[in-house]
């Protein structure tokens, strides 16, 4: 039996890593700056991570949810503290897509509608009603194209305001960083609005944190930069560091309901331990506060590097957006080439978005040695 062939894939195997650094098979090292899609926020293999789901592997991997499990409850706490959001609750998944689709499906309950907005370029998800809200008809199958969906422009308040006050929308679903859709940013000035309207036409306001929530903005979720708290938040990705977890933070106008949600491995005791112990980590080694400085710098260096681009280069910075340590870099060529020769004659790792979006989406330890080790890559790249 073959793999179901639907990943283009680069010819390199990693066989193990460390911090922002991983190995392959012939042992060459590379930075990476990707993080397996910002899944690694405090690093490979980080010692007290691998000490922590040892442990916990020797003593039970997984039961199901009929019975207690007090590192859930330890998670919710600790998770909240973290984030700032004691009084919200947790139901804990197993991955990015069903902590959408269970938030859009919550938010039905709530208050029984069907229409959902979504932004243009968004991406949440391969699921059912996750791939719905995706702006992406390329991986939208016929049976998911139910006309739940409404794609609207980014931070036009206005479009958003015309289809929230018809009486009929479930609920907004907003990455505050879009990732897939080229590291776009919503405005401060565009979400307060749609808090408002939410509140004034009791719609549920979801944002999706899976990519740029965890740290990866400089803050715990990046919405904390726009002054907004939304109705529930989604998480996945950085939270448990490679281990498959997702969650949903619900506020507490919510009131559970049995039988509503549910999930055999939500939640289990290994995901549980591996998602403490990456709280462990970012809290220790302050890895917030590290992806906000780091992060600006780099931002800042790319801005200059902009600003003394060659007229004549063969390869020019458009423009360099992003916070934390969630960086698009717009090149006035395809990015294909560009990442081709950063992973092969420097060996680092990097990302995409589009056609012409370079994404940098590293650990969150990230140093700025390291940052300036890409830098000088990235300059030599353009001008060869």
């Amino acid at each position: 039996m073959n793999l179901y062939d639907v990943y283009p894939l680069f010819d390199v195997t990693i066989e193990r890593g460390q911090g922002c650094h991983v190995w392959d098979d012939k042992g060459q090292e590379y930075l990476d700056l990707y993080g397996g899609h910002a899944v690694i926020s405090i690093g490979h293999c980080h010692p007290h991570y691998v000490q922590k789901m040892t442990e916990q592997l020797g003593r039970l991997s997984f039961y199901s949810n009929s019975v207690k499990n007090p590192l859930q409850q330890q998670l919710a706490e600790r998770l909240g503290r973290a984030c700032g959001y004691e009084d919200y609750q947790l139901f804990l998944v197993n991955s990015g897509a069903e902590a959408n689709e269970n938030a859009l499906k919550l938010a039905s309950f709530h208050n029984g509608r069907t229409r959902i907005l979504s932004a243009e370029k968004a991406f949440h998800g391969r699921t059912s009603l996750a791939v719905e809200a995706t702006a992406n008809p390329k991986i939208i199958a016929p049976v998911n194209a139910n006309g739940h969906v409404t794609y609207l422009p980014l931070n036009d308040i206005a479009a958003w305001a015309d289809e929230i006050e018809k009486d009929d929308v479930c609920a907004v679903i907003i990455e505050c960083i879009q990732g897939v859709g080229g590291i776009r940013m919503a405005t401060p000035a565009f979400l307060q609005a749609l808090r408002i309207l939410c509140d004034a036409h009791n719609t549920v306001l979801i944002c999706d944190e899976i990519q740029c929530g965890y740290g990866r903005s400089g803050k715990f979720f990046a919405h904390q930069h726009l002054g907004v708290q939304p109705d529930m938040i989604t998480v996945a990705k950085g939270i448990a560091n490679g281990f498959p977890c997702g969650g949903v933070l619900i506020s507490p106008k919510f009131k559970p309901v049995y039988g509503q949600l549910g999930t055999t491995f939500g939640g289990n005791h290994q995901a549980c331990a591996a998602a403490l112990a990456v709280l462990d980590v970012m809290e220790t080694e302050h890895l917030v506060d590290n992806a906000a400085n780091v992060g600006a710098y780099l931002i800042a260096e790319l801005q200059k590097m902009q600003q003394t681009q060659a007229a004549d280069a063969p390869v020019k910075i458009v423009d360099v957006r992003g916070r934390g340590l969630m960086i698009g870099i717009e090149l006035d060529a395809p990015y294909k080439e560009v990442r081709s020769r950063l992973l092969f004659d420097h060996h680092i790792f990097t990302g995409c978005s589009g056609t012409n979006v370079l994404r940098l989406l590293p650990p969150l330890c990230l140093t700025q040695a390291e940052a300036n080790r890409f830098l000088d890559a990235f300059k030599r790249t353009l001008t060869s």
